[in-house]
């Protein structure tokens, strides 16, 4: 998440831990076998479609680009074409960029990374956020100051035990026009803060980021807004302010696209936002923190499945991230059946109520009207 409250101050080093239950160590272990066993059950030829869209939507990107470019003297073809590019930036960030993060396109890491590159050519950094993704939205989801997603930055407060201040008194009622601006804080802030700002947690449990990976990280964005702007301008006769305008829709489009897809997935009222002990322990188990701050999404159809990478399954992937989307579905049916039988608190909800849960949630927030479940 972005423009939200800065909150903890980390001036340790130390990691949080999880509570440990070895009851719930065990359910775990009996859930993944029967996992394993239903999908080892599915032909493994499924797999082939990510490999197949790992050469198709980069070609829709870059092909809509191309055709940007050279239908350029007709403005409505060159704005349409850039618009139409930020939605698929999405689609490429939910099918594969996110996949190859898992190592889960290929069986080759070199080939899982090639595809990751994909990130630095569209604007973002690989290294960075799979740094991100990894070992802080995955190790700690919906944890202040440990999972980057909800990290606190100024104008939106999202964990709900945080007072609000200022203007986030108010921002049931102007995020609408913060959220639009999720990718460009993505691009022109919050990149160069992990690469550079050594109060941020990235740095402070990672360590120090290798020399050339910053200068990748620069190089790569100077490539992107010299492809974006500069050429149209310079050798399309595309004029400086449809350059500018253009690119700007397609990155506004990425951002209302990736977070209406992304939003009901954590910061919900009905999810637990985990407050560290004074020795940084969590109130929950690894498996019940899961729960406890994951949904799902109620939508399971082909356009689900097959563009959106499966993401209304997001509880199987936070359980089971070695595996790819493809096999959401079957696993979600058997964490599903898990979850009654133990009494985990699994749930799922319609996209259009989620969305709104979250307005609920910025709304509660602002009001300073707690009721998220406490440690």
């Amino acid at each position: 998440m972005l423009f939200l409250n800065k909150s903890q101050n980390l001036n340790i080093m130390e990691k949080p831990s999880y509570s440990k239950n070895a009851d719930e160590t065990k359910l775990f272990n009996e859930l993944r076998k029967k996992v394993n066993t239903r999908v080892e059950a599915i032909p493994e030829n499924r797999d082939i479609y990510i490999k197949i869209k790992a050469v198709i939507l980069p070609l829709i990107y870059f092909g809509l680009y191309f055709l940007a470019v050279f239908s350029a003297e007709t403005s409505w073809v060159y704005i349409s074409c850039f618009i139409l590019m930020g939605i698929s930036l999405v689609l490429i960030y939910l099918n594969l960029i996110h996949e190859a993060a898992h190592n889960n396109i290929y069986k080759s890491k070199k080939l899982n990374g090639l595809i990751l590159h994909i990130f630095d050519l569209i604007g973002a950094n690989s290294y960075i956020w799979k740094k991100r993704h990894i070992a802080s939205h995955h190790a700690y989801p919906n944890v202040d100051g440990w999972d980057t997603d909800i990290e606190q930055s100024g104008l939106l407060l999202i964990v709900p035990w945080i007072k609000a201040k200022g203007v986030q008194k108010y921002q049931h009622l102007f995020f609408f026009l913060v959220y639009p601006l999720y990718l460009f804080n993505w691009m022109f802030i919050r990149d160069f803060r992990d690469f550079f700002d050594h109060e941020r947690v990235i740095l402070k449990t990672q360590g120090r980021i290798p020399a050339v990976e910053k200068i990748k990280m620069v190089s790569c964005k100077l490539f992107y807004f010299f492809y974006q702007i500069a050429v149209p301008v310079l050798f399309f006769k595309v004029s400086v302010g449809l350059a500018l305008g253009a690119w700007a829709l397609q990155v506004m489009a990425a951002s209302i696209f990736a977070l209406f897809v992304l939003l009901p997935l954590h910061p919900l009222p009905d999810n637990a936002f985990p407050r560290l002990d004074e020795k940084n322990g969590l109130p929950f188990s690894w498996l019940q923190h899961q729960f406890e701050v994951t949904n799902d999404l109620a939508e399971n159809n082909w356009l689900v499945r097959n563009v959106l990478g499966n993401f209304n399954f997001h509880v199987a992937h936070h359980l089971f991230p070695n595996y790819s989307y493809m096999y959401y579905n079957e696993i979600t049916e058997e964490i599903e059946r898990f979850a009654k039988e133990h009494q985990l608190s699994y749930k799922r909800y319609p996209i259009f109520t989620a969305l709104r849960k979250h307005v609920d949630l910025l709304r509660q927030n602002a009001n300073n009207a707690y009721y998220i479940l406490e440690e």
